[in-house]
């Protein structure tokens, strides 16, 4: 079964007239006020997937400011899924500094999201105020068994929308706050795996963390994937398209000339998924 651990959906009043939605929301400018800047809703996602062979995968919409946003995306996250539950897995997506940020997690997840995510913060990164607003996130997600993607970059190389001033060692004391959750970050992790070769601490830490390989043919040589499995194994790895800026067939068909396993691919395409979602038995 393949997973796509990482997608974006949005309603349509919001796919038809972004720019209303810009006011008070500069970071879903920065991202979406190119109309090259695709917006999918989930019979595209379903069409996509049927296209690019997936089987589920992972929708969420926008850690937007206003709590009228945000709770219109999820209602739309819980829609979809209500029309596609075989193939679609929301989690909930919001701004953890907003007041309202706790009671939402909690609606969404008694309504059936499996997860909150991708939380970002692009321009602050994860100082320490950041972290004191993820932990009631973070103790809802715990008491639920749900995971928590997040969104991180690296901290070095061109500049791009989306690339927040966050640094490993933020990245590091962040996770670290929070050693029992499953934490999903997005992009590779910023890089922050290759630590894991260092023989003191480092691994206990990341003990429950994952990385995504959102935007990869993006920002990476293929040759990531092989160097990854060697450093923190297969089964920390989830294979996420970040669709639909990018197709998942361009990551399957970066992922053919790799010297991978077929139980390596199984992992990273959506065994480790399905364990993180309790979807285990349909493997």
């Amino acid at each position: 079964m393949i997973i796509d651990f990482h997608t974006h959906i949005f309603p349509k009043e919001i796919r038809t007239q972004r720019g209303a939605y810009f006011d008070g929301e500069p970071e879903f400018k920065l991202l979406y006020d190119s109309p090259k800047s695709s917006l999918v809703g989930a019979d595209e996602i379903i069409a996509a997937m049927d296209q690019n062979g997936v089987d589920k995968s992972v929708v969420f919409g926008f850690p937007w400011h206003q709590s009228k946003h945000f709770i219109r995306h999820n209602n739309y996250i819980l829609e979809a899924i209500s029309r596609y539950p075989d193939r679609l897995i929301g989690f909930c997506c919001l701004d953890p500094f907003h007041q309202g940020a706790s009671a939402e997690a909690a609606r969404c997840l008694a309504a059936g999201l499996s997860g909150i995510g991708e939380l970002a913060f692009y321009q602050t990164g994860f100082d320490p105020e950041t972290v004191s607003r993820l932990a009631p996130l973070m103790a809802l997600s715990l008491e639920n068994n749900t995971p928590v993607l997040i969104h991180t970059n690296e901290p070095v190389g061109h500049m791009y929308p989306g690339k927040a001033p966050v640094q490993l060692s933020q990245i590091y004391q962040m996770v670290k706050a929070f050693p029992q959750n499953p934490i999903v970050l997005a992009h590779w992790g910023g890089g922050i795996f290759f630590y894991q070769l260092m023989k003191k601490e480092v691994k206990d830490v990341l003990a429950n963390v994952y990385v995504d390989t959102a935007a990869s043919p993006f920002l990476y040589d293929p040759a990531v994937f092989e160097i990854a499995v060697r450093i923190i194994g297969a089964g920390k790895i989830l294979f996420g398209s970040d669709f639909p800026l990018l197709p998942p067939a361009r990551y399957f068909k970066a992922l053919d000339p790799l010297e991978l396993t077929s139980a390596d691919r199984k992992k990273i395409c959506g065994a480790t998924a399905a364990m993180l979602l309790g979807l285990k038995e349909e493997v």
